[in-house]
This record gives C-alpha cells, structure tokens and sequence, in this order.
C-alpha cells in the first residue's frame, strides 16, 4: 500500500515580501541612471548641431554621439571642442585638419588644401560648390595644437577665421571634449563616420 508524503511546512514556498519588487525597480531604475550619467560625464556625449558650418555632412539640429576616450585627436576627425567663443565655453564642431607640427596650405595649383605638401581630396565631404578655401593661408601647426576647418567652407568661422586673436587660431587637443563618431538623429540620417581616405596619404 503505497503512503502519501505530506510536505513539512519548512519545505513550503515562503511568502514573498510585500514590497520587495518595487524596491528592487527603483534601485535598477537608481542604477540605470547613474550608470547614464557617468557615460554622459566621462564616456560619451550627445550634441547637437547649431550651425550650418559643416553641411552636408552635419546639417542644423543633427545630433551625434561623441567619444571622450577616443584619445588625441587625429587628421580628418571630426571633434567637438570648446574654444573661439569670448568666454571659452561654447561647444564647437569642426574638422581636424593639422595636428601638431603639421604644415598646412592653401592653395596649390589645383586650388586644393595641403598638408605636408600632400593636397586633400576633399570633395567627399566638402559642402557641394565649395572651394576649399576662399582665402589663402600657409601656416606650421604648434605641437599639442589642432588647425580645424568646418566642410561647408565658405560658411564656416575655423581656424582661418580667428588667426588674428590670442592662439593664432589653433585649438589646443587640451580643449577637445571629444571625436564623433556617430549620426544618429534624424534617424534617416544615421552614420557612422570614418575617417576620409585622403588622410591617410598625409605623411
């Protein structure tokens, strides 16, 4: 004859805690935002676009993400900095075109932008129609400076602009918040940004 087994009472589920899951919610919920706020602080940074000065590849009111451990700066990034601006706190976004000991010029016998001698070829991100630059410039960039164009040319206040005030117009790498590297509002507009080939022939 076979003998049913009751279960003790210390083998029964215990009752949970009434509470316990909203009190587990809000910590995630407190975790998620510290965790947002510190990427937002240290890691990455959303910014958006107030100015036409690098269409078409950033137009007015685009966003882009921006990494602040990218490290220094390099040819053909596109960085967000502080600088320029009377007290030296409004964010900008433009090109790096020379770095530090870079000799940059224009224009050669093509009209174009050089770098070391090497001429940019630039056409797959300059604003369509644009020169390269209306003005002539030849300058030799100071270590742990940057010269920074903006790619709609003939509508951007860069370091071309500026080489009559204090700096010259360079910006120091010390200055930069960080390096773009993502589009990602309007969503019909979402990149992922590369550095153009023509950088890589510059020695």
């Amino acid at each position: 004859m076979m003998v049913g087994i009751k279960k003790s009472e210390a083998g029964r589920d215990k009752p949970k805690k009434k509470g316990g899951g909203l009190r587990e919610t809000v910590l995630l919920l407190i975790l998620g935002v510290g965790i947002a706020l510190v990427l937002q602080q240290f890691v990455i940074g959303s910014f958006y676009i107030p100015s036409g000065s690098m269409e078409n590849t950033l137009e007015i009111n685009d966003r882009v993400f921006v990494n602040k451990l990218a490290g220094k700066p390099e040819r053909g990034d596109i960085v967000v900095f502080k600088g320029w601006d009377a007290d030296g706190n409004e964010d900008t976004i433009k090109r790096v075109i020379g770095i530090g000991g870079d000799k940059v010029a224009c224009c050669d016998s093509k009209g174009r932008v050089t770098v070391n001698g090497t001429p940019l070829e630039e056409s797959s991100y300059l604003y369509p129609g644009d020169n390269p630059s209306g003005e002539s410039f030849k300058y030799t960039v100071p270590q742990g400076k940057l010269w920074l164009m903006g790619d709609h040319r003939s509508n951007s206040r860069d370091s071309r602009a500026h080489v009559e005030e204090p700096g010259g117009g360079f910006i120091s790498e010390d200055a930069v918040i960080g390096t773009a590297v993502v589009r990602y509002w309007p969503l019909s507009r979402g990149l992922i940004f590369t550095k153009p080939d023509t950088f890589g022939n510059v020695k």
